[in-house]
């Protein structure tokens, strides 16, 4: 638009020229070197115009020619990207599938026109993976890395691979040091809590909990479960690497609220009677009892190995005077004169107990009290109800 309007510009100007000196045209001579050139002024602003309009229509012919090749090579360069764009998505339902093979053809054979390759090769590792070849399956996480930007997808995704194999120490590696560059990325912590349960690092799970409960991957009452599980992990693992005083001294650093856990205590008295320990673990049950009578508790008597079963057996009756009902007093006490080879009082308790409730350890010791006192029919059909029972239990 500018040139045209220059050469009309030009054109007027000449015209306006021409009007005003019409019969006074000049002379112009043009000598180079042996040649000479003449005409007149009028004639050479013709030829400049025609020159400039020349070379205007010249650019325009070149750019024209330049835009058409332009629009071919992006023509084809767009139709590689669609067909890249179609067989990846055709490739990512075959993996859906779980077509690895397919899957992996499709999403690989036009990569390199994909706008987001590292999309292609990342679909590629795993169908590898699902085919269990870690060869292919590097080489495609490789290539993915070579994508810019492409670091945290290919790592997460070496990751869950890694757990997906249950290779732990290999996934923990690799999202510990994603963790140092992403540090609140959720997926990576949901992931690393998986490897820490696995592995049983106990101690950087419990330091873990707070973050997946502040960003919301974890509800309150899953991560005082986790919690819990993690604090007797640590429990188990002080007692195999300290003893019994080792661990008495760790549990005696813990949380009022945890001490009084059940579930705590049952683990520690546990670790205590494998450590011959047991005083000291009856003298936990005692306090135990006083504070929350439980269950846990009351099961974890029987199994000590003391020298004198005295104390234990008044214990358990002076509970029995405040409770006469409780069917794990019964079921505790059964035990213990079955050990001492009081066998109607055994068979007294441990009825007693079933009367309450039905359970498979308490048939099996009264079949055995029975069965001491020579009354085989009364012990098979005592085994015969803990069949039944057990059937039950397998049916729901």
């Amino acid at each position: 638009m500018i040139r045209l309007l220059f050469l009309f510009l030009v054109l007027g100007l000449g015209l306006f020229a021409g009007t005003q000196y019409a019969g006074q045209q000049g002379y112009v001579l043009i000598s180079i070197a042996n040649t000479t050139l003449e005409m007149s002024v009028t004639t050479l602003v013709i030829f400049i115009i025609a020159a400039l309009a020349g070379l205007f229509f010249l650019e325009y012919l070149v750019k024209k020619l330049l835009r058409a090749s332009s629009t071919t090579w992006n023509w084809f360069s767009v139709r590689k990207q669609r067909h890249s764009r179609r067989y990846t998505n055709e490739g990512i339902l075959k993996l859906l599938e779980g077509d690895w093979k397919q899957a992996e053809s499709k999403v690989t054979r036009w990569a390199n026109h994909h706008d987001m390759p590292q999309l292609c090769y990342l679909v590629a590792a795993e169908a590898a993976h699902g085919m269990g070849n870690t060869q292919k399956r590097d080489h495609y996480l490789a290539l993915a890395a070579e994508q810019k930007g492409a670091t945290l997808v290919v790592e997460l995704t070496r990751a869950k691979q890694q757990l997906s194999e249950q290779n732990w120490s290999a996934a923990l590696q690799t999202l510990t040091q994603l963790q140092t560059n992403y540090p609140d990325n959720l997926i990576i912590l949901k992931l690393l809590k998986q490897a820490y349960l696995q592995l049983e690092h106990w101690q950087p799970l419990l330091d873990l909990l707070p973050k997946l409960v502040k960003t919301q991957q974890l509800t309150r009452t899953e991560a005082e479960q986790l919690t819990l599980k993690a604090q007797q992990g640590q429990l188990v693992t002080v007692a195999s690497q300290k003893g019994s005083e080792g661990v008495l001294a760790h549990w005696s650093g813990l949380p009022k609220k945890l001490k009084h856990e059940p579930a705590i205590m049952v683990t520690l008295i546990e670790q205590l009677i494998k450590r011959k320990a047991d005083h000291q673990a009856f003298t936990l049950i005692k306090e135990g009892l006083k504070k929350r009578p439980a269950p846990e508790l009351y099961a974890l008597l029987p199994e000590l190995n003391l020298s004198d079963r005295h104390p234990v057996m008044v214990l358990l009756q002076e509970q029995l005077r405040q409770d006469g009902n409780n069917a794990d007093i019964h079921s505790a006490l059964g035990q213990l004169f079955l050990r001492n080879q009081q066998w109607e009082e055994a068979q007294h308790h441990l009825e007693k107990a079933l009367s309450v409730r039905p359970d498979l350890s308490d048939y099996a010791y009264l079949a055995e009290a029975l069965d001491k006192q020579h009354r085989p029919q009364a012990a098979h059909d005592v085994t015969r109800k803990a069949l039944s029972l057990l059937e039950e239990t397998k049916i729901q």
